[in-house]
């Protein structure tokens, strides 16, 4: 880990970063160009202390996680990425599985202020959220490893299938288990698809079953209904866009025409994670 170098790296991305790129307020008095530190450590998840330390290269070694989320935050592109990694002392991921989101997605993310919108891997990993996303599924910013991950959750977590209706389950796995299918095809022989599937088929019989059927999931949009505990069901268009890399996609919803989706989404942009209900 080369501290010194890893400082002057971070500082220098941090400057030349414009607070409009990352959808916040330009501010009257900034004593500082780009943004500031705690933007920063806001924006990557963790502490103002433990970022500044990075910065005046006294920080520990930052784990691959906390690379990845600054990486994100400072909206790096793939080069400047790895550059990241290779100061810090660790090697950056394989092209093969990458999960880096690069600025232009990112960009694209904080200007769907009224639309969910959030990035996937081709894993189903949860890389990154928008506000809207983020209230309507929950945060997965603070989650780490197959936490992160909407297939491994949809068969091991069963309180992940409360906010789906009972009758679309079966068609949810389905899904799941059809993504990972082509990403396995296509990612023959890595080891993070492989430890994924390999877990998956000791979680159960259910898991086996679809796995063995071998379906295959046609491409596009599809819906999705989704209950939420304040605005009830929504009945979602999930649009995937994929990357350039093709193994991660934007993932945009919007509501299913001739539905009241709009207006619960419109609700819920204004509550926020207010609390609506009375809960005894």
């Amino acid at each position: 880990m080369n501290r010194d170098e890893l400082a002057d790296f971070l500082r220098r991305r941090r400057e030349a970063l414009q607070p409009a790129a990352v959808g916040l307020p330009p501010g009257l008095r900034r004593r500082t160009p780009g943004l500031r530190r705690d933007e920063v450590a806001l924006l990557a998840g963790m502490s103002t202390d433990y970022y500044t330390r990075l910065e005046q290269a006294r920080g520990p070694r930052p784990s691959t996680q906390v690379l990845a989320a600054l990486a994100r935050a400072l909206r790096l592109s793939d080069g400047e990425r790895d550059h990241l990694y290779h100061l810090a002392g660790q090697q950056p991921p394989a092209r093969g599985g990458d999960t880096h989101v690069g600025p232009g997605i990112l960009h694209v993310l904080t200007k769907l202020d009224d639309t969910p919108a959030c990035v996937i891997s081709d894993l189903g990993e949860v890389l990154v959220q928008n506000r809207m996303h983020t209230l309507l599924s929950g945060d997965f910013s603070h989650r780490r490893g197959l936490d992160r991950c909407l297939p491994w959750l949809w068969f091991t977590a069963p309180d992940e299938r409360g906010r789906f209706p009972a009758e679309d389950h079966d068609a949810m796995g389905r899904h799941h288990v059809a993504g990972l299918r082509e990403a396995a095809a296509r990612r023959a022989g890595d080891a993070d698809v492989t430890e994924l599937v390999t877990r998956l088929h000791a979680t159960g019989p259910e898991f086996e079953a679809l796995w063995n059927e071998h379906e295959i999931r046609d491409p596009g949009g599809y819906v999705k209904r989704m209950i939420h505990p304040e605005v009830g069901l929504l009945e979602l268009v999930c649009e995937p866009l994929l990357t350039p890399s093709s193994t991660r996609q934007l993932l945009v919803y919007y509501p299913k025409p001739g539905t009241d989706t709009q207006q619960k989404l419109d609700l819920l942009r204004v509550i926020g994670t207010q609390t609506l209900t009375t809960r005894t």
